[in-house]
């Protein structure tokens, strides 16, 4: 297991020398955040930000992500453009040492949240989602990070108009064309694809969700039989719904070698399908860190693995989850116990 840190590039209020300062950390996980979505990264940006990664002692392996234009995911106008694109930026990635891209396919909004800085018991604030407020939002009329703030409301109004149009089926279809178009251009780049699953992993404002299950997970990976075709696995996306056992699904897709990003958090879950992010540690939330854990080490697993969403801990402020101080707690937690297993293995 690799350790790694969401770091948002030069602009990141956390810098690289302090992402170091974690004893545990072998890397960065980012990506070039300055080209509109669907555009070739140029190579020379790619560059520039592997070598400043490598200054600092630290490994840049894993991009995330790469994000997929909605002209693909609904597959209209200039999907076939965005697509090509996609498999150069592949091979641009490959070229500078990347092993593993983390994307995913949820229609127009990524992670959603009804509030980023919640109080919490102990003073510190996470981000939450209480359904009853998520009900009442009008996704035309706001934004969150991960979304694209470029749509006015009218254009956001048609775009979800027209993913309810083509449903789950017409997802899975565009899904389809998709992952076998670029997946030969990841085999021969041997560049692991690793799909993140929908944040929550049920429809929000009646658009269709698909990786959200063990069963459409299933459905996901017999797409294209290839190891390079594979997951993102994350607690906190998969874990907040009670319908899935996240261990188990660590267990399964462990053994089949097809975890090939690991994100690990903790979330409180509530009644009517609400959750809180938590601290890291098994007490703090509904899931058992020390038993996922287990599952990736039991299976074997040689990939990577970052802290996922963070609290906002001890007066700190910035990017919404992306703080420094509660990651690098859950960093070295999770690191305490994964030297546990290894010592306990080794005996």
């Amino acid at each position: 297991m690799k350790m790694t840190f969401r770091w948002y590039g030069e602009s990141d209020s956390i810098s690289l020398d302090y992402i170091r300062q974690i004893p545990c950390m072998t890397g960065v996980v980012t990506a070039v955040y300055s080209v509109p979505v669907g555009e070739v990264w140029p190579q020379e940006e790619i560059d520039k930000m592997k070598a400043a990664v490598n200054a600092k002692g630290l490994e840049m392996e894993v991009i995330e992500s790469v994000p997929v234009h909605e002209d693909i995911k609904l597959k209209r106008g200039n999907y076939q453009f965005y697509i090509d694109n996609y498999k150069e930026n592949i091979r641009r990635l490959a070229k500078a040492g990347v092993k593993c891209i983390c994307y995913n396919f949820m229609p127009v909004f990524d992670w959603t949240r009804s509030r980023l800085d919640q109080p919490l018991p102990d003073g510190s604030n996470a981000l939450v989602y209480y359904k009853e407020d998520v009900d009442k939002m009008d996704p035309t009329k706001m934004t969150l990070p991960g979304w694209d703030a470029s749509y006015t409301p009218d254009e956001m109004s048609g775009l979800i108009e027209e993913y309810k149009k083509i449903g789950e089926e017409g997802l899975w279809d565009n899904l389809s064309y998709f992952i076998n178009e670029i997946m030969p251009v990841a085999v021969e780049c041997d560049v692991n694809m690793a799909i993140h699953p929908d944040d929550p992993p049920w429809p929000i404002f009646g658009i269709p969700r698909i990786i959200t299950t063990e069963a459409n997970i299933d459905r996901f990976l017999s797409l294209y039989d290839d190891v390079h075709h594979g997951l993102t696995l994350c607690s906190g996306s998969l874990g907040c719904a009670k319908f899935n056992d996240y261990t188990a699904m660590v267990r399964k897709y462990g053994a089949m070698g097809r975890i090939h990003f690991a994100h690990v958090r903790n979330i409180k879950i509530l009644e009517d399908g609400s959750f809180e992010e938590s601290g890291h540690l098994s007490e703090c939330g509904s899931l058992d860190v020390v038993e996922i854990l287990k599952a990736y080490h039991d299976t074997g697993f040689k990939g990577y693995l970052r802290p996922d969403h963070g609290r906002m801990i001890w007066g700190e402020t910035g990017k919404p989850g992306y703080g420094l101080y509660d990651r690098a707690l859950g960093a070295m937690y999770m690191a305490g116990i994964w030297e546990t297993l290894e010592k306990g293995a080794a005996k």
